[in-house]
Formats: C-alpha cells, structure tokens, sequence
C-alpha cells in the first residue's frame, strides 16, 4: 500500500479504531486503543497525511451508536478519504449484513479498505471469501459472548437478591454490600423515595388518578426527575408512564404471604419459597428468554406495605378491565356493561327517533361484529333502564355490608363457593396426573393440555379470591352510604367513580336479564 502517493490527492487514509466494553476484559493488549493506532499509524507511514477515527467502548454489532464511524462515512461521501485502514476486519463491524451494506457503499465511492492483520486481497474473488468468512466467525462470536452474558445474567438474578445493574430505579440507589459471604450492590432508599411513599398512599385512594398525582408533585415541588438512558443529558421528568410503571413494580412492596399469593395468580414463576416472603424485603421482576416473568426476593428492603401496594394492584387490574371510552357524560355505566353471551363490551351509542327526531341512547354489542360473534347485536335494554336497575342494587349491596358489619361476621358465600370450584379443580387435576403414569402418546398430550387449562382456570379463581377477600376486609361503607343518599345531586362522573369501586361487571341480554357481579 502507497499511501505517501495517495497523499498527493489531497485526500486523507482514514484509519479506523474500536475497542468494545468486553475488550477490556480479554488478555490481547493488541486491542487496546493505543496499540490499534501505532500500528495503522507504522502501516502507513509517519508523513502519510492520515486522521485517526476512534470509538471506545463500542459494540461491534452496528454502527448506529458509534459517532466517529458515522462521521467517517459522512467524510468518505463527501470525498475527502482514499482509503481506509484498521487493525482486524471485525473493527470494522462484527455484523455480516450491515459491513456488506457498507463495503458496497464504499466500492461505490472507489474506497478500499485494508487490514493489518488479515493480508488478503479483497480486490479479488478469493480474498472476498476469505474476509466474509472471518466476518461470519466474528459475529458468531459477538452472539455467543451475548448469550453468555444473558445466561450469566439470569443465574446470579436466581441465586441471589443483589441489585444486577442495568436499570435505574426511581426512589432508590445501590451501594456495595457483603450477604452471605458474597459482595454484591443492593438497592437502598435515595432521597426520592418518600415521592414514592406519596405516589402509592394517593393513588390507593378511589378518586386519584395518575394526572393528580402529577398534579400534586408539580404543585409542592417534589423531585420528579429520573435516570434515563434514552434522555439527551441522562435524566427526564417523570410523566405517567414512570409513575404507572412505579405503583405497578414489586420492586417497593415488602412482600409477605399476599404478595406471594397475587404474584402466583398471574402466572409468574416465583424462585423463593413462601416463607421468603418475610413481609420486608422487595422483590426483582426479570423476564424469561421466552417472555415469562420470574419473581426473586431481593436484599433491599421494601418502601410500600403489602396492603397499600396490594390495594393499587387492585385499583389498576380493574382500570384496566373498565376502560373509559370517553362518553361518561352520557352514562355512569360506561365500560362495565358486557353482553352475557358473548362477554364483549356493550358500546354505547346514540341516534333520532323516526318520528320525533328525538336522541336516544342504545347499546350495541361489539361481538356482533367479530367472527362467530352475537347473531343479535342490539338488545332491547336502554341504558337509562339499565341504570335503574344498577343504581336499586347498588343501594341494597351497600345496605347489606352495613348489616353485616352490625351482625357477626360471616363468611361471604362468593368468595367460599370459588374456593370449592378451586378444590374441585385440584381434584380433577390430580386425578389426571395419577391416570398419565398409564397413558400412550395420545392420551398424554390431551391430559397434558387439560392439566394446563385447569390449571389457568385456578390461577383466575385464586386471584379473584385474593383481591375480593382483600377487599372485604377492608371496606368501609361510610363513604358509600354518603353519596348513595343522594345520588341525584352527583354528576355523571362521580356517579360512574362509584359505581366502578364496587362494580366488577354487568352482564346483559333480553334472555338472562340483568346480572351484576359487584367487586365488594
């Protein structure tokens, strides 16, 4: 290679360094920034007129996150380099697909590029297989040191409770501790973690939503600002998605048996035994490679106690499942009327009488319109009727707990008749796990199956159990009986809150009639 010829053009050789976070750890000092540089530098020649182009601590797997590659190609289009030089290939990229895109790129614009170490002759055939060959073996390697890291990841995530790094956690910090006989982070309170206290005791309360709580922080000037890796400076200001992420994580709870009980009723995998479960510590959330969660107690301990935290699970499980599709002004029974074939969502709807041209307000049924759906997609109960009905039961409900508070308490018939569905279901499960030890292929896959779709059905009846016992426990009817005294002074909006507290959902047609599974 002439470069001291190459000179004379006015263009420069650009020379290309890379060292990634991993090539720090590994015993080749040839790696290093320096040596990539005096080497290029020897290779070309002291009076070359050359610049050196250097990122460090940048993975190879693209070139997005890498600025001085960028500006090094942005260089060669405007056509200011000759060529360009760098140590190994797999400086250059470790993606196969991406230095193809890029090479040809750079054919184009007549721009070679040269390596000290692989001295083939990419101008060639051969020399092309050569190098494409060296840059599958390198992004081979780029995925197997990936996958080494993610499975090292996953086993010091079980076996122990230490904050494993990567995410930043409003509301704490890590320091450096010794457990077990093993050095570790674990995560300790910051100066931010009484906003998170505040967070979850506002939005236990029923008529608190994300935006008051925003609302509230802005107004006494909490510190709301939080770590962020996509944010130019480092730090953003906390918006609802954060604060809907913060009341949702088990990071904060001090997990006692409930929490074990909640967790397991969504399908996580839970790594510590129960009695792990001391009522202090929080909890880690880490995902599966398949997509699963898996639950590990952590060292720290928890800011929320189990009941206030299980109180917003509850809170946002039913927010979720009563969406507001925007018309509560027109009913307080917006998004808890469903058809009771179908249990899709009753939409509501509004159009002119024929003759009178007056407006009225109906329902359709949204599972009329999805394949195999309701044949009938109007039923003939009027929401004004509906809320008729709705607003007498509701009055009796609330009159019923004042009853039962006067009375000696005794067991709600509910909650004990799906506590025999799940025995039931334990029953049926262990009778086929004693019939597979005889089964063929066949007969094994569909007891298999079976066992998974009972299995499915307990974890919903257990979570039922536990949010309604949860909440039988600490209802109070006072601030029911207030507003239910009188109703017609409440507007829509308050009347739909209430209703929604403790309303689960109403199922509707012109065969069943009315039936309303209340949450309370």
């Amino acid at each position: 290679m002439k470069t001291k010829n190459k000179a004379k053009t006015g263009k420069i050789t650009a020379i290309y360094v890379r060292r990634s976070v991993s090539d720090k750890f590994k015993d080749n000092n040839s790696l290093s920034i320096e040596a990539q540089k005096e080497d290029c530098v020897r290779y070309v020649g002291e009076k070359t007129n050359y610049r050196i182009y250097c990122d460090d601590g940048k993975s190879g797997k693209d070139t997005a996150h890498r600025p001085e590659f960028q500006q090094m190609m942005a260089d060669a289009k405007d056509g200011l380099i000759e060529c360009i030089v760098v140590k190994k290939y797999d400086r250059f990229s470790r993606n196969m697909r991406e230095y193809l895109n890029i090479s040809d790129e750079l054919d184009k614009l007549g721009i070679a590029v040269y390596s000290l170490s692989e001295p083939f002759n990419t101008a060639t055939k051969e020399g092309r297989m050569m190098r494409n060959n060296l840059l599958n073996f390198a992004e081979f390697e780029r995925e197997t040191i990936a996958s080494r890291v993610a499975d090292s990841y996953n086993t010091k995530a079980r076996e122990t409770g230490f904050y494993q790094g990567g995410f930043y956690y409003y509301g704490f910090m890590s320091e450096r501790r010794t457990i077990n006989g093993k050095t570790g982070s674990v995560l300790v309170p910051s100066p931010q973690a009484e906003s998170v206290k505040i967070a979850y005791d506002l939005y236990k309360k029923n008529d608190v939503s994300l935006n008051d709580i925003i609302v509230y922080f802005r107004e006494n000037n909490i510190d709301t600002t939080m770590k962020s890796r996509k944010a130019a400076n480092g730090v953003s200001n906390m918006c609802r998605g954060h604060i809907s992420r913060i009341l949702q994580s088990p990071l904060y709870v001090r997990a006692d048996k409930e929490v074990y009980r909640y967790l397991m009723s969504k399908g996580y995998e839970l790594v510590d035994d129960v009695s792990a479960y001391d009522g202090v510590h929080g909890i880690f959330l880490h995902t599966k490679s398949d997509g699963g969660k898996y639950a590990k107690i952590g060292y720290h301990e928890g800011l929320v106690d189990a009941e206030t935290w299980l109180t917003v699970q509850d809170k946002k499980d039913h927010n979720v499942r009563i969406k507001n599709n925007g018309k509560v002004e027109k009913s307080w029974l917006v998004g808890l009327v469903k058809c009771a074939h179908c249990h899709y969502s009753m939409i509501l709807s509004s159009g002119n009488g024929f003759r009178t041209k007056k407006k009225y307000l109906y329902y359709y049924d949204a599972g009329a319109y999805k394949q195999n759906g309701c044949v009938k997609k109007h039923p003939k109960m009027r929401p004004d009727q509906l809320e008729k009905i709705v607003f007498e039961e509701m009055k009796k409900r609330i009159d019923s707990l004042v009853i039962a508070k006067k009375e000696s308490e005794s067991p709600n018939s509910e909650i004990e008749k799906m506590k025999e569905d799940i025995l039931r279901i334990d029953n049926e499960i262990k009778t086929y796990l004693d019939k597979l030890k005889e089964a063929d292929n066949i007969l094994f896959d569909y007891i298999s199956q079976r066992v998974k779709e009972l299995h499915t059905k307990k974890l919903e009846l257990e979570n039922k159990v536990c949010s309604r016992e949860r909440k039988h426990k600490r209802v109070c009817e006072s601030p029911l009986v207030e507003p239910m005294s009188h109703w017609d002074e409440l507007t829509t909006q308050e009347k739909h809150d209430l209703a929604v507290t403790v309303i689960e959902v109403i199922y509707i047609s012109d065969e069943t009639g009315v039936d309303i599974h209340f949450s309370i």
